[in-house]
């Protein structure tokens, strides 16, 4: 994955597009996205790439989480909802309400302070860290620290993946939540002795390390062929059929300038390059 810096491009949870000398307050169409902060900065990039070329469009990109996504695209408050979550999955979500976009796939690492002497956990070691059962680093060949786990919010789509892939059922251990995958890259940074989970797109940078699990790579190419277990795909959520400006937006968030230019760029995986499907029930089938 080619590095880029994510820092300027999200530094909080919510945050409103205006291109400047393009789509302003008065365009004649406007789109709000809302939800998964793991999608929200290719759904910003692509968005402030569509409205350069179509000057009566503003579209408006909020955070707050996949399960907020799906709730407010149900309710007719946003025009498309984004989620790391298939609707399925969500409780108090009508499902065959919504129209789903496959935009993207989104691979999620666990993530350290840069700091720590630790590259590689098993599964099992990782499961035992987030379930409570080892609580200092020494334990895992690391420097005699206590490890401050850091957890997402329930309703964070990337706390849903995560739990799927690694906890096998277990419960999460109580400690620190926060709601965004840029809070939590800030927290594990300012935070000696920290391990959170993060998006691809959120691991390129000096502020984390991204750790291997059992000598694996957490790369595109390991999540294309899933030898990396931790990815789902980015969903953009639509109530009913999209039409008219929508459903152009979407139209070009499947073309390859989006797909092959910018998914990359940011640190994502384009459907296209999957060797295998997943489905609502995490059941994973070579393509």
């Amino acid at each position: 994955m080619k590095k880029t810096s994510l820092v300027s491009l999200v530094s909080v949870v919510t945050i409103g597009l205006t291109l400047a000398g393009g789509a302003t307050a008065s365009a004649s169409t406007k789109i709000s996205m809302v939800g998964s902060t793991a999608l929200q900065p290719l759904a910003e990039t692509a968005a402030k790439s569509y409205m350069s070329d179509h000057k009566s469009v503003s579209i408006d990109v909020q955070g707050g989480g996949s399960g907020t996504g799906l709730s407010q695209v149900s309710s007719g408050a946003a025009t498309i909802g984004n989620s790391d979550l298939f609707a399925e999955q969500q409780s108090g979500i009508d499902a065959k309400k919504l129209q789903d976009h496959k935009v993207a796939v989104v691979g999620m690492a666990p993530v350290v302070n840069p700091d720590l002497k630790v590259d590689n956990l098993t599964m099992s070691q990782l499961r035992k860290i987030f379930t409570g059962k080892i609580t200092n680093w020494k334990q895992v060949g690391g420097p005699d620290k206590k490890i401050v786990v850091i957890n997402r919010v329930k309703g964070s789509g990337t706390r849903a993946t995560f739990k799927k892939a690694v906890l096998d059922g277990k419960k999460a251990v109580n400690g620190q939540e926060q709601d965004s995958n840029g809070t939590v890259q800030k927290l594990v940074y300012n935070t000696p002795g920290a391990i959170s989970y993060l998006a691809f797109s959120y691991t390129e940078t000096d502020q984390v390390k991204a750790l291997k699990i059992n000598g694996v790579a957490p790369t595109a190419k390991n999540v294309e062929n899933n030898k990396w277990k931790i990815w789902s795909y980015e969903h953009m959520y639509t109530k009913g059929k999209a039409t008219g400006e929508t459903k152009s937006f979407l139209k070009y968030m499947e073309s390859s300038k989006v797909q092959k230019k910018t998914v990359e760029k940011l640190g994502y995986i384009s459907v296209s390059d999957m060797k295998v499907t997943k489905d609502a029930d995490g059941n994973v089938t070579k393509k």
